[in-house]
């Protein structure tokens, strides 16, 4: 039998050039419109915390015991930062995304229950289909190179939008994707405003605009919420009608046609592109290491045989399941999270005082040297062991209260899709087309990601 994750080649997978001097305000940001990654000292990856100032003083944090007061003990003091706030709110309102205190903790507890375990395994037969979808697409290629990224993002998308608004009609898939795309271009850049610490009643000229592009779909999305709500729940039940029927158990309490439309835009902006993305770096990954596609599909047909995956399929699954951990540890989709301090504090030696930025770089959390051995290789092997790996050294959905309520989602449909794919081809890499990774609101592989897929 192939062997799990070994290392079969010197040559390491794409990173981020993480910046050895300071650049200044001005400098920060010009980096900072190319690629946010770019604001992550190189030292990040050696220590536990770094402080300075650009406008306002900030720290960036590495300390995994800071982490877990960050993220776990003291959530009221540390509440998404203003900048994440200002960029995210003209898309999603105040939905789960953005909400704080009292708001988020209703909505919270009415949603979750749309998100557990049996109504996610009851979406599988979706994600097999998207997953069935997409192979059949990468056969008709008959050998040329494809990019992956493209296709992954069409597979998810089909996903998150008949799982959210089903297929009744109800809602133009196209319409909602080129309003996301073109907020996400037009409003995901940081401003020079935010960077100098202007106040967020000071208007940021490509929000605006980004803002009314967005009006239009969230009309339409207000309307197909209300013809579903004057028609009834679907056949089968999607994220809508879970979401329609959710209410707070404290209080009753259900959401407005607006707080439905928010989060589940929200679901729709998260969930489809941040799969897309891991399922894209992760099958750039098996590239560097065939015996991990060896043992993966050795695995996967053990299992599954010659059909596509389904949810029921997962817990035998353990290989692809770690080649999706891994990926996460070296592209998180969210490679840069931020928080707003509340209170004096110190968090890892650091003093830190109210109003400062506290961000946590994941990307550069998951390449630390202390906390990683060999941390730029791709080793699916090494969560094999979950014992072995600090709680908050791994951190793509977060953690705590606020911890990323669609994560068993996510794994769910990027283990069905790659289980699939895996099972049907071998994927290599494209001589001189390896990605670049480039944050702006995600991390993205900037050129896309070129693979030939061989039938086996």
């Amino acid at each position: 039998m192939p062997r799990d994750g070994g290392d079969n080649s010197t040559e390491l997978p794409v990173r981020a050039r993480l910046p050895t001097e300071p650049v200044g305000v001005l400098g920060s940001f010009a980096r900072m419109q190319e690629n946010l990654l770019s604001i992550i000292p190189q030292a990040a990856t050696e220590q536990k915390i770094l402080s300075g100032r650009t406008g306002t003083r900030w720290h960036m944090v590495m300390h995994p015991p800071a982490l877990r007061e960050i993220l776990l003990e003291r959530v009221a003091d540390y509440p998404k930062s203003v900048v994440t706030r200002n960029l995210l709110r003209p898309a999603v309102g105040d939905s789960l995304f953005v909400a704080e205190g009292a708001h988020w903790r209703w909505q919270r507890r009415a949603a979750a229950p749309a998100f557990s375990h049996r109504n996610i395994a009851s979406l599988g037969p979706v994600m097999t289909g998207a997953a069935t979808r997409s192979a059949d697409r990468i056969a008709s290629q008959k050998h040329r190179a494809v990019n992956l990224l493209d296709e992954m993002t069409t597979a998810t998308f089909d996903v998150i939008s008949e799982v959210t608004f089903s297929t009744d009609g109800s809602f133009e898939r196209a319409s909602v994707h080129r309003a996301i795309e073109a907020y996400t271009e037009k409003a995901g850049r940081v401003s020079l405003l935010d960077v100098l610490g202007a106040p967020d009643w000071v208007p940021r000229p490509g929000r605006v605009a980004a803002t009314r592009s967005m009006q239009k779909m969230k009309a339409d999305a207000d309307a197909a919420i209300e013809a579903r709500l004057r028609r009834g729940p679907s056949a089968t039940p999607d994220l809508l009608d879970l979401m329609r029927e959710a209410e707070d158990p404290r209080t009753g309490r259900r959401m407005s046609t607006s707080e439905l439309r928010d989060n589940l835009l929200t679901f729709i902006v998260a969930g489809h592109e941040t799969t897309a993305l891991t399922l894209a770096w992760a099958l750039y990954l098996c590239t560097f290491d065939q015996n991990v596609q060896d043992a993966a599909r050795h695995e996967i047909h053990s299992v599954v045989g010659q059909r596509a995956a389904e949810a029921g399929d997962l817990e035998n699954l353990g290989l692809v399941r770690r080649i999706i951990e891994e990926t996460l540890r070296l592209y998180p989709p969210a490679g840069i999270v931020s928080r707003t301090a509340q209170k004096q504090d110190t968090l890892a030696g650091a003093p830190v005082e109210p109003g400062d930025t506290v961000m946590i770089p994941i990307y550069a959390l998951g390449r630390h040297r202390t906390l990683w051995q060999d941390p730029d290789s791709f080793r699916p092997q090494r969560f094999a062991d979950r014992q072995s790996i600090d709680r908050y050294a791994w951190l793509p959905f977060g953690d705590g209260p606020r911890i990323c309520i669609g994560a068993s989602f996510a794994l769910q449909e990027a283990m069905i899709i790659l289980a699939t794919l895996l099972g049907r081809f071998r994927f290599t890499r494209v001589p001189g087309r390896d990605p670049a990774p480039v944050m702006i609101l995600t991390l993205r592989p900037d050129g896309g990601v070129w693979l030939t897929a061989e039938p086996v």
